[in-house]
């Protein structure tokens, strides 16, 4: 049985980490874009209604609701595409990690199991950065050794 683990998990080790890398990125980025996108209409044009969701379930303590409003559906289309692309990524992660935070305390505390699920994929990219297929990988910002 033993050895049956070992061969098993030798197999499982040879999965491409640059797959696993960039599924790291994408899915929690949809999440964050399918967000932003209910959010607005055509491109970019912020629905009365999210002004709404920021004013009376969204509301923040410290940031206005008009100003929470815009910030937010901005960041929910800009991080996930740079995420997406591979482009800045461990910053674009960190965003959302914090916007992550800010949700679970503020708006929805008892969803901490997706919550935590957003996160430790979020906090996976941050500490593992976005792999070689990424633009940050073409144009030398990954950090990764030459």
């Amino acid at each position: 049985m033993l050895d049956l683990i070992r061969r098993v998990n030798g197999l499982l080790g040879r999965v491409p980490q640059d797959a696993v890398a960039l599924a790291l990125r994408i899915f929690p980025a949809m999440v964050f874009l399918q967000s932003g996108r209910t959010k607005v209409e055509g491109l970019f044009t912020i629905k009365d209604s999210t002004f709404f969701l920021f004013e009376h379930e969204y509301a923040l303590p410290l940031i206005p609701p008009n100003l929470a409003a815009v910030l937010a559906t901005t960041a929910e289309h800009v991080l996930p595409l740079l995420m997406i692309l591979g482009l800045a990524t461990r910053l674009s992660a960190l965003g959302l990690l914090g916007m992550t935070a800010v949700i679970q305390i503020f708006v929805y505390p008892d969803a901490w199991v997706t919550h935590g699920l957003w996160a430790s994929a979020l906090l996976a990219v941050v500490a593992i950065g976005p792999g070689r297929v990424s633009l940050d990988r073409v144009l030398g910002l990954d950090g990764a050794m030459r």
